[in-house]
């Protein structure tokens, strides 16, 4: 009973994600309408040649007379040439369409990724998004829609079959299709056969494509601690349950083909043994039933491996349900419906009772009351892990508080339009994300509608005027993926270039000379020093020297602010924490 209910739900999701897939479908629906169409007489030529036997068998081999039927043997070379074009062209359109409805969902899909809250890509790993992003779409667009090609052309090929079958011996037909359906009817066990096997195929499938992701991006780290012995038991033990899981999908489905072949095998056997008996008692001619017989198997053949597609078919279902709960999903930070817009900063900035944690039991933040003035530089030190980095990272609503507030000018920033939020912070990170293209395009990204007057200001103001002139092409220069090409400091001014013609009132300056050395620390330092005029900026530093000019600096510890003050307050502590840290840097 239960079964039964489940098999019903799931025939209910399937008519869901048809309707949900109906918008992508509407715009090309003329070429789906037709790719579809044309199934129609491919499927139905495949009754000409069972037809044809009849009165050839009876007119030639026992009326001796090959006149009347000299048209036969042409009219099937005729509708053969026509069913192999109307093929192609099916295929063609099958493809068109179902790649164009492929890349507007994957466009879609894409837009949704870039929405995704910081803590989705916090959990989830490079092998996973690019599985669900990308090969779920192709298996559920091209896959359903190539599937559906291929069935439809089998039931118009199966009624017509059918048809002849009527044609020639009802009492046959009945055997036939009485045997047709039970051959049909283990495929109403595939899905539940395959749902758990496909879950988990699907996460190890990912999994590989992480590892050649990993692989990829740090192969210096493999090269420099000669990781290879250890990279490779990983991929390889990674192989093994991908291929556990395939032999166990071929197990649970595998023997569906064969019960199939079986089953139609009997349904042959009981026609021919019926058959003799008809013919021996002139109820039907030998032309009715070599006929008969030629549109048996032709209607049998692709019965016997139709399990095979239906297995694809129920994946590219469930590949379809993954799709569109992507498409479905809500991210957790949002505007409002009544969100603000945030025009600027003109008071200031102020953490209220703040308290964050990434893991229910464990905080990060508690109890954080911090207040930044407009034009002020607050410095934020204190032991690794102690939650400094998550304390700015709630400013942009990369994270939501989980209780208290963060206000920009009195009002809640979950109370304003986030993109207009975003437009009013710059960040520099401590490892810089640039993307493959040239110097120009990286800093453009600030904004995108900037003059040459402006980047040529941004470029001086991040002290990168001297670089830009050393280069044969300057900004128009290749840095390749990840801007291998540059070094850690060209990187960080290039960053913060891209913050200058940004012009954010509000700079957070995550570690951003932490992993320099001290040559290129003097230069980015500059260039930081004059991003950092005019605006409210917040310092992560581990340098202490770097942050003796802040206006304030707090210490952050295990997710508390432990002390607040200028430089000279805080060394004037006795015993404070941060005239330790201080005095233990200098030594």
């Amino acid at each position: 009973m239960f079964a039964k209910i489940k098999e019903k739900i799931n025939s209910i999701n399937a008519v869901r994600n048809y309707r949900k897939i109906y918008p992508y479908v509407r715009p090309y629906w003329l070429r789906a309408i037709l790719s579809i169409l044309i199934t129609i007489p491919i499927g139905s030529m495949d009754a000409v040649i069972a037809w044809s036997l009849k009165p050839y068998m009876d007119v030639v081999m026992v009326e001796k007379n090959t006149q009347a039927t000299s048209y036969i043997p042409i009219l099937i070379i005729i509708f053969s040439c026509m069913q192999s074009l109307l093929n192609y062209a099916g295929t063609y359109l099958n493809t068109w369409v179902g790649r164009k409805i492929a890349n507007d969902v994957k466009m879609d899909l894409f837009d949704k990724l870039m929405a995704c809250d910081a803590s989705y890509f916090d959990k989830t790993t490079s092998g996973q998004v690019l599985f669900s992003y990308n090969n779920d779409v192709d298996m559920a667009c091209n896959g359903l829609l190539s599937n559906l090609k291929l069935f439809t052309t089998r039931v118009f090929s199966s009624v017509s079959l059918i048809a002849v079958l009527f044609y020639n011996s009802w009492q046959l037909a009945l055997i036939a299709v009485v045997v047709l359906f039970g051959a049909l009817y283990p495929l109403t066990t595939v899905r539940r056969r395959i749902k758990s096997v496909m879950d988990r195929t699907i996460f190890s499938g990912a999994a590989v494509m992480s590892h050649y992701n990993e692989t990829y991006s740090g192969n210096r780290i493999i090269a420099s601690y000669n990781l290879y012995n250890y990279q490779r038991k990983r991929f390889r033990d990674t192989l093994t349950q991908v291929f556990k899981l395939g032999i166990k999908m071929i197990q649970r489905t595998g023997m569906m083909s064969p019960m199939m072949h079986f089953i139609v095998s009997l349904g042959i056997a009981a026609v021919i043994w019926t058959g003799s008996y008809l013919i021996v008692h002139q109820q039907i001619t030998a032309g009715n039933f070599v006929s008969f017989i030629t549109a048996l198997i032709m209607l049998y053949n692709p019965i016997k491996s139709i399990g095979n597609n239906f297995n694809n078919v129920q994946m590219a279902f469930m590949a379809m349900e993954r799709v569109f709960g992507h498409l479905e999903a809500v991210p957790s930070i949002r505007s409002k419906p009544d969100a603000k817009k945030l025009t600027g900063v003109f008071k200031g900035i102020e953490y209220r009772n703040v308290d964050f944690y990434y893991t229910k039991g464990h905080p990060v933040l508690k109890h954080i009351n911090l207040k930044a003035e407009i034009g002020q530089t607050i410095a934020l030190v204190g032991n690794s892990g102690g939650g400094k980095t998550t304390l700015v990272n709630l400013l942009p609503r990369f994270y939501d508080v989980k209780s208290g507030a963060v206000l920009i000018d009195g009002t809640d920033i979950r109370n304003l339009e986030l993109n207009s939020l975003r437009d009013n912070i710059a960040i520099v990170f401590q490892d810089n994300f640039l993307f493959a293209g040239t110097i120009r395009e990286n800093i453009m990204i600030g904004r995108e509608d900037a003059s040459e007057d402006d980047l040529r200001e941004a470029v001086k103001d991040a002290c990168l005027d001297e670089f830009i002139a050393s280069l044969d092409k300057g900004l128009d220069t290749e840095i390749g993926e990840r801007g291998v090409l540059l070094s850690g400091g060209q990187k960080q001014r290039i960053a913060i270039a891209r913050a200058f013609l940004k012009n954010a009132p509000i700079v957070i300056l995550d570690e951003a000379t932490s992993a320099l050395d001290n040559k290129s620390e003097a230069v980015v330092q500059q260039a930081i020093d004059n991003l950092m005029k005019d605006r409210t900026v917040f310092i992560i530093a581990h340098r202490l020297s770097t942050v003796r000019n802040a206006d304030r600096i707090v210490v952050v510890n295990y997710g508390e602010i432990v002390e607040s003050g200028t430089h000279d307050e805080l060394l004037a502590k006795e015993n404070g924490i941060y005239a330790s840290l201080y005095k233990s840097q200098l030594k």
